[in-house]
């Protein structure tokens, strides 16, 4: 049957304002607002978990990761000796997403390594997988203190294959097993045994160079900031000329900070300090664009 031309005009009509509202719809976004959760699983262990903050606004495109790597000796400690640093980072930096992860703690049934470094591994893809749920880019900077600045640096140094870590900020982290600061400490090689799951390596590795950063920086490495204490009694003043002589040959932008004190246990004018240049650091090289 034909239409009349009046009939016509109110079809393209009718057409027109269908399509306009539905480019209005479109065109309107609701801000996400900032989110916090505990204890999230990415993976099958109980000790497989983080803390997340998510912030306002955030979206897929630009929203870059802290994580947030507690110490402990790899064998003790938990995400919730960071909750200082993941509170300082979401009050500074709020535009930041901020991770806080816990790891399987090393027992004489569980080796410490390579598994921390493979937990890392499992964290970094379980958000990068989730990267549209949770509006976030699957960028990282990884924020060690002591034994998890180890994992942090060797993590970025050898496991980063994909290159998803930009940063990484290395708070009194052991960085030369060579040292003889360790090699002559009594009962070394037994924590050797202890720590490492020989059988993950090819025969004959020496680890106090595989799980050395110091030498495993190459040209890809991130950019690395360093802050340690001038009479630490764990950690000796030369892991850290080690790590920034191997950061200087291999061309990779860093900074190294020295505070009076020992093993973190500075003034407050130190984290003051500490703050502002792991502020200025994060903001130049991994900047949310």
């Amino acid at each position: 049957m034909n239409r009349s031309p009046h009939h016509l005009f109110l079809l393209f009509v009718f057409i027109f304002s269908l399509i306009s509202c539905s480019s209005d719809d479109s065109s309107e976004t609701t801000e996400l607002e900032a989110e916090f959760h505990e204890n999230v699983s990415y993976g099958t262990l109980p000790e497989q978990v983080y803390d997340i903050y998510l912030p306002a606004g955030r979206s897929a495109e630009t929203t870059k990761t802290l994580i947030l790597v507690h110490g402990g000796f790899w064998s003790s400690g938990d995400k919730s000796d960071l909750t200082e640093y993941m509170d300082l980072l979401r009050e500074t930096l709020p535009e930041y997403a901020i991770v806080n992860m816990n790891y399987v703690l090393a027992t004489s049934s569980t080796p410490a390594f390579p598994s921390q470094f493979e937990d890392m591994d499992l964290l970094i893809n379980s958000l990068s997988s989730q990267k549209e749920d949770l509006q976030i880019l699957p960028e990282f900077g990884l924020v060690g203190v002591s034994s998890g600045a180890h994992i942090s640096l060797q993590y970025d140094y050898v496991y980063d294959t994909d290159d998803q870590v930009k940063i990484v900020c290395d708070i009194v982290g052991p960085t030369d097993f060579t040292d003889p600061f360790y090699t002559e400490q009594a009962g070394f090689e037994n924590l050797v045994t202890f720590l490492v799951d020989e059988a993950a390596y090819p025969e004959n590795t020496d680890f106090t160079i595989a799980l050395s950063p110091a030498f495993n920086v190459s040209s890809v490495s991130s950019p690395t900031i360093l802050f340690y204490g001038e009479e630490d009694e764990l950690v000796p003043t030369s892991n850290a000329y080690a790590l920034e002589t191997a950061l200087e040959n291999a061309g990779i932008t860093h900074s190294l900070t020295f505070y009076p004190g020992g093993h973190g246990d500075w003034s407050e004018e130190s984290f003051e300090d500490l703050k502002v240049k792991l502020k200025g650091f994060i903001q130049t090289y991994f900047e949310i664009l």
